[in-house]
């Protein structure tokens, strides 16, 4: 997957001794697996082993399994590991403990990757340390990076129906998708007036009060977006004190008293474990 815009958003690590770098690099790795659980992608994402070039046995890349990626990867998933094709052979299934029968083959995208370094750039530049026998010694250094512009595709890749995008609340762009269908100025003023409140309640909304804009054609450009959660204003749902919501990944449709609002999308944003 190649965005129009390359971002990396890189971390470099370093350490004393081996031990020292070995649990650094293990923080990041558990780190990296935590980011991919809250983004709505870690049940498709997988360690998985490529080559260290020069500077180790391995690098570690994060491969989310989709039709869409252009890399292949052999994956065992009651290991939960993955190798990358390009240096799948028999001494590497050996190393780690893995047999051809139990891998298949699949495409996909790598959202990030992880590296140790060595001393190689270390030596180069002159960073070292000073250790407790007075000796001078080359910082061990570790790389990691996660491509923000690839990770928001990939998620579109794997988070999407027939109508457009389903954002996970933790990546959305907004929290709530508010939708007014009202045409009475005393109904807009209501309107906006939730919008006011959601506000003043830190929830970060889209309010869509085009004047113009048939009611279809409103719910159609929500679906698109994908916002996690769509507010619907109309007459008769103020005539009634409440508001019509409704979950994007979810095809239930609910009516909210206006005074249960805030707490109802609170709820479904931050769900209790």
């Amino acid at each position: 997957m190649r965005c129009r815009e390359f971002l990396m958003k890189d971390l470099y690590s370093f350490a004393r001794t081996e031990a020292e770098h070995g649990e650094q690099y293990e923080k990041v790795k558990n780190a990296y697996t935590k980011i991919w659980q809250r983004v709505g992608i870690g049940d498709s994402t997988y360690l998985t082993f490529a080559s260290g070039g020069v500077f180790a046995k391995y690098s570690h890349e994060f491969q989310t399994v989709s039709e869409a990626g252009e890399d292949r990867i052999y994956l065992d998933r009651e290991k939960g590991i993955a190798i990358n094709k390009e240096v799948l052979t028999d001494a590497v299934m050996n190393d780690l403990g893995v047999t051809k029968k139990n891998l298949v083959e699949r495409r996909a995208i790598e959202v990030g990757n992880i590296f140790s370094l060595g001393t190689r750039f270390s030596e180069s530049l002159g960073l070292v340390y000073t250790a407790e026998d007075g000796a001078r010694q080359p910082v061990i250094m570790g790389s990691y990076g996660i491509g923000p512009g690839r990770l928001l595709g990939t998620i579109v890749e794997l988070r999407h129906d027939q109508r457009g995008i389903i954002w996970p609340a933790s990546v959305a762009p907004f929290a709530v998708h508010l939708i007014s269908l009202c045409q009475e100025e005393a109904d807009e003023k209501q309107a906006e007036k939730i919008y006011e409140t959601l506000q003043q309640e830190n929830i970060e909304v889209l309010y869509d009060d085009r004047p113009d804009v048939r009611a279809g054609e409103k719910f159609a450009d929500s679906d698109l977006i994908g916002i996690p959660i769509r507010a619907v204003v109309s007459p008769k749902t103020l005539a009634k004190g409440m508001v019509e919501v409704k979950e994007r990944n979810s095809d239930k449709v609910s009516m909210v008293s206006m005074s249960e609002l805030v707490p109802w999308i609170s709820n479904r944003l931050n769900p209790k474990p």
